[in-house]
């Protein structure tokens, strides 16, 4: 077995469970002794040690979290300026129509009723729409739930009975929604004066006028192209990171497990493999180039009187390993094949921690590496990533040794991977049956690295298109409400001549000002966000200004449908029936 503590590897986990009068403070508080008395001089100065509650481990990303608790953050703040941009929505709507319940208020009031009385009817009309919307959301959300657990890769059940939080939540959501979507427009039927109501002489200033609509579309579509702005950023984000070279093959390549370091079965099944009509090229390793799992180890170079103040991640591998994974190699020549370390194959990246800057300098020096000493340096090969972009460029060594080899790795035509699968299964089952057959992908591996921001990206895209819904449809409302105000003056200006494109931009000149008002304030916020989200990025996109064109672009698109679905119905009707109404 291997005595070394030089290494350390991701798959490794140490758990304490404290006394019970012991807090995590109070153990953490030993820990820098212990660092003191166990490492070296040096490694105690820059080593830290700390406790990491269980409960951390899902929600914390620095230590390969499955989920970013600063993610759910940002989504449940979406979510929330979601259910602000419903209530705007429902505000804008509900003052605008407010004008043709003016004679229904005006004879309420005249037969007695308080002005409380017509705020209450208003909030219990309100919450009979919010109730009712409520249950067509949950019917959604259950429609919906499959979706949502295949890009959570959840199984949630939709059970609002087994969570005392959720039925703790709802029902203040819900006195929530109703208590801001409602009492506004409620205030204002309620003041309506009885005479002025009954004889029509209400107008816009008793509704707020086109001021407050203006700041409630405003608000609508700032939240609307923060969320696209913000769904173009994740979208060039993760096409970058599928798309960007590596450093090495990763298309084609199928990783089998290799369940047993028996030398005699490992050159059997790579015997068999190769025979296999359609495979290109195998190798036995510990782990692809980038993967779920790194180690890392002191590393020692050239006879130096101590180790290097970092340490090298170490990928063990045989001769194959760089044909397979087509590496680019700058300097010297492949290892050649051994079941032990003798040489090795290092990466730009160490010899910039070692200040070599030429690669020739390094070939023929010595490492001593994971307690093997006198490893000679043949060759440098490019640097690729060992990680997701997250995370910069290891120093990396490539070692043979064959106690180490867990992964058989094949590269295959994948025209022929309808045949190539199954013989795999069968050979591998024959060689090792006491073990159960599995193969994955070398690029689906990879795409585990991004599967977070996949989520992201799948929910931010729902989040902005159901935003743009409601604030096209809260547009919509206002137009309409533009149309019945202006429809006498629409028709005194077709009488007098005017073409359908001017009348049309008494519309659009209005909605043109407030989409750029909205966007003025929403790139700033929008653009500080991303830029926050982008610096979890070693390697990431620029965020330039073709990003805020796009946005603003696609915005004055959508704007711009909707106004017109309307205006121009407004636009071509008779004049005679516009003025005749008067």
């Amino acid at each position: 077995s291997d005595s070394s503590w030089g290494s350390v590897s991701s798959r490794m986990n140490f758990f304490v469970r404290l006394k019970p009068a012991i807090t995590a403070a109070t153990a953490e508080q030993q820990l820098p002794a212990f660092v003191k008395k166990y490492y070296g001089p040096e490694d105690a100065v820059a080593t830290r040690l700390h406790l990491q509650p269980l409960s951390d481990m899902h929600f914390n990303a620095d230590y390969d979290g499955q989920a970013s608790r600063r993610n759910l953050w940002v989504l449940g703040i979406i979510g929330i300026f979601l259910i602000i941009t419903a209530c705007v929505n429902f505000i804008n709507l509900a003052t605008a129509r407010a004008l043709s319940r003016a004679k229904e208020v005006g004879v309420r009031k005249v037969m007695g009723s308080l002005r409380s009385h017509l705020f209450w009817q208003f909030m219990i009309e309100t919450a009979l729409i919010v109730i009712l919307s409520f249950a067509l959301a949950f019917g959604l959300a259950t429609l919906t739930l499959p979706w949502l657990n295949d890009l959570l890769r959840t199984r949630m059940p939709m059970n609002l009975l087994a969570n005392p939080r959720i039925l703790l939540f709802l029902p203040l959501l819900l006195l929530a929604v109703v208590f801001f979507a409602g009492s506004y427009p409620g205030l204002i039927l309620a003041r309506f004066k009885p005479i002025a109501a009954l004889k029509g002489k209400l107008s816009q200033q008793h509704i707020g006028g086109f001021s407050l609509r203006r700041i409630l579309v405003v608000t609508q579509f700032t939240v609307s192209q923060m969320l696209i702005i913000g769904l173009i950023v994740i979208a060039i984000q993760n096409r970058y990171a599928r798309t960007i070279d590596m450093g090495f093959r990763k298309e084609g390549i199928v990783l089998l497990p290799v369940p047993e370091t028996d030398k005699v079965k490992m050159n059997t099944l790579r015997t068999r493999l190769m025979a296999v009509t359609g495979t290109e090229d195998l190798t036995l390793c510990n782990q692809a180039p980038a993967g779920g799992s790194n180690s890392y180890t002191n590393l020692r170079y050239a006879n130096r009187p101590k180790d290097e103040p970092w340490e090298v991640n170490e990928k063990y591998g045989d001769a194959q390993y760089f044909s397979t994974f087509k590496l680019n190699l700058l300097a010297g020549r492949n290892i050649f094949p051994a079941d032990t370390i003798r040489e090795a194959l290092v990466n730009e990246a160490l010899l910039g921690k070692i200040g070599v800057r030429n690669p020739d300098d390094i070939l023929g020096k010595t490492i001593n590496v994971d307690g093997q000493n006198g490893i000679v340096i043949v060759g440098v090969v490019r640097n690729f990533h060992n990680k997701s972009l997250r995370s910069g460029i290891d120093p990396i060594a490539i070692l043979p040794e064959r106690n180490h080899y867990y992964t058989c790795a094949a590269r295959i035509n994948l025209a022929d991977i309808s045949t190539v699968l199954p013989a795999y299964e069968k050979i591998w089952n024959e060689t090792y049956p006491d073990f159960v057959y599995s193969h994955q992908f070398l690029d689906e591996r990879i795409d585990r690295f991004y599967r977070e921001d996949a989520v992201t990206f799948g929910l931010v895209e729902g989040f902005a298109g159901i935003a743009i819904l409601i604030s096209c449809l809260g547009l919509y409302g206002m137009v309409s409400f533009m149309a019945v105000q202006k429809i006498k003056e629409i028709g005194v200006r077709k009488v007098l001549g005017a073409r359908l494109d001017s009348i049309l931009w008494l519309f659009g000149k209005e909605f043109s000002r407030l989409l750029l008002v909205a966007f003025v304030i929403a790139a700033p916020v929008a653009g500080w966000v991303m830029h926050n989200w982008l610096q979890d990025f070693k390697y990431r996109v620029p965020l330039n200004w073709e990003v805020f064109a796009l946005a603003i672009g696609s915005t004055f698109l959508i704007a711009a449908l909707t106004v017109a679905w309307r205006s121009v119905k407004a636009a071509i009707a008779n004049p005679v029936t516009s003025l005749r109404s008067e």
